[in-house]
């Protein structure tokens, strides 16, 4: 890797790691900014490398060491909310949730949606539907969403996991999807919610944190 990749992560470089940029990289090169990120904690740099990996075209049997090269052992959104102390209503289509024990709202985030720049990352959470956009923010699991957005906002700190999928095109990822592969349970980001205009987005620093045993 060349020394503009080894120094990606400098706190004076101001270029983002955007999706696109990550897929004009050769395979080798994307899988060592991984392996950088990873060690840096740059998780959402991870999740754009993970994102490209798997879109990537690949032999029978090709993806799926892709897969196992590019990420983590992963598990259900269920069970990564289970991990977490929350038990979804409707495991299908719930996309975040309450604990209990303490109030935390907990949200589960698509991690090719996830902006990553020297000054932390950050990722629409929910948005009114645009015109002729196939609906999500009116279901229940929108709703709900938006629920749980406004009660982060005002409790100033939420609790996030990424979701690493393939997109469907015309769609948005909560809505549907075309291939969910599963949640890293051991990844949990420490976040808060802002709202811009009618928009609510999840903020964090470069860096997240490892879950508690």
């Amino acid at each position: 890797m060349d020394a503009a990749h080894r120094n990606a992560f400098k706190p004076s470089r101001s270029q983002e790691w955007t999706r696109e940029r990550v897929e004009r990289l050769s395979k080798q090169d994307i899988e060592q900014l991984r392996a950088n990120a990873d060690r840096l904690g740059e998780t959402g740099v991870v999740a754009v490398c993970d994102e490209a990996l798997h879109a990537r075209p690949t032999s029978a049997g090709g993806r799926g060491a892709a897969r196992r090269a590019g990420s983590k052992h992963l598990i259900s959104r269920a069970k990564a909310f289970q991990a977490r102390g929350i038990y979804l209503p409707e495991a299908a289509n719930s996309w975040s949730g309450v604990r209990k024990a303490d109030g935390m709202v907990v949200m589960s985030l698509w991690a090719s949606s996830v902006v990553s720049g020297p000054k932390g990352c950050s990722c629409v959470i929910w948005r009114p539907d645009l015109e002729g956009a196939p609906p999500w923010s009116d279901t229940e699991s929108g709703k709900l969403r938006l629920e749980h957005c406004r009660l982060a906002l005002n409790q100033g700190a939420a609790e996030g996991l990424l979701v690493h999928g393939e997109a469907l095109d015309g769609y948005v990822p909560e809505h549907r999807a075309r291939t969910v592969h599963g949640v890293d349970p051991e990844v949990v980001v420490q976040l808060t919610v802002e709202q811009r205009g009618e928009e609510y987005w999840a903020v964090w620093g470069a860096k997240a944190e490892r879950a508690p045993v």
